[in-house]
């Protein structure tokens, strides 16, 4: 359980540091987000879980 509380723990470092670092580029990247299509956004975000996944598996010594 203390791994899931790390991963979240650097997630929340990830997301503060892309906010602090290029704010205007992380509202852009919402703002495309927007106009983007539901179908597209699922299947981004489908790519990224699966990336992440794997890589896990990886990190993990799978």
């Amino acid at each position: 359980m203390s791994d899931l509380w790390a991963a979240l723990c650097l997630v929340a470092v990830l997301e503060g540091l892309f906010l602090f670092a290029a704010p205007g580029a992380w509202k852009r990247a919402a703002e495309q987000l927007q106009n983007m299509p539901d179908e597209h956004v699922r299947r981004v975000g489908g790519v990224v879980l699966i990336l992440g996944i794997v890589s896990l598996y990886l990190v993990r010594g799978g």
